[in-house]
């Protein structure tokens, strides 16, 4: 956030200056090491009459259209990544020893292509993946409102079909983050094993800010 407050900043050199930071904080650590952490990144900033977004993996920017509609920004390369290992995983339920070994094969084999040119791109200890993110800009009258969330909410509508975008701005209006993301725990509770919505556990993360002019 600190280095994003100067408007004339990039998003993504914002982001390659943030990187760097946290980085220089841990001179003991081995940062090359591949399980080193990292996270995705959605980032919404309102520059005067502009709003900036972007995106690093699969934690979506949705923008409502002041005349209905809504543009999606995500960032699905990583669901290019090791087809096979993704398929077997889905194939077992959630809470069985086959699901959790094939989800450890999986972890382990997308740690060697991360940040890599043949892999996909997160937020991690090199400050280069900023500039594989996708950005761009809305002009703020044609937005009525805008969500910024993990893909542990966005699958109610991608993953698991049981919303479409207006329902789910519907929710964030009349109940808020906290509603959104119980409904999307509720929806969960009905397949805890993952027989009709395979995945890699019973439920992701949910995060949601909601902007609303």
């Amino acid at each position: 956030m600190a280095a994003l407050a100067e408007p004339s900043v990039t998003l993504s050199d914002g982001l390659a200056l943030a990187l760097e930071r946290v980085a220089a904080l841990h001179p003991g650590c081995d940062l090359a090491d591949p399980g080193t952490p990292s996270a995705t990144v959605a980032v919404l900033r309102q520059r005067h009459a502009v709003l900036d977004y972007l995106v690093l993996a699969d934690s979506p920017v949705v923008l409502e259209g002041t005349k209905g509609g809504h543009t999606v920004i995500t960032d699905l390369r990583v669901d290019d990544v090791l087809p096979e290992l993704r398929a077997e995983v889905e194939s077992y339920e959630t809470h069985t020893p086959g699901h959790r070994e094939a989800v450890q094969r999986l972890v382990l084999a997308q740690r060697q292509v991360r940040n890599t040119p043949d892999g996909y791109w997160v937020a991690g200890t090199n400050p280069e993946a900023a500039q594989h993110c996708l950005t761009g800009s809305a002009m703020l009258r044609d937005v009525r409102s805008a969500a910024v969330m993990s893909d542990g909410v966005s699958r109610l509508v991608t993953e698991y079909g049981m919303a479409t975008w207006d329902e789910m701005f519907a929710t964030l209006r009349t109940d808020g983050p906290r509603g959104l993301i119980e409904t999307v725990r509720k929806t969960e509770a009905t397949d805890p094993t993952g027989r009709r919505w395979p995945r890699y556990k019973s439920g992701d993360d949910a995060t949601v800010a909601y902007c609303r002019w």
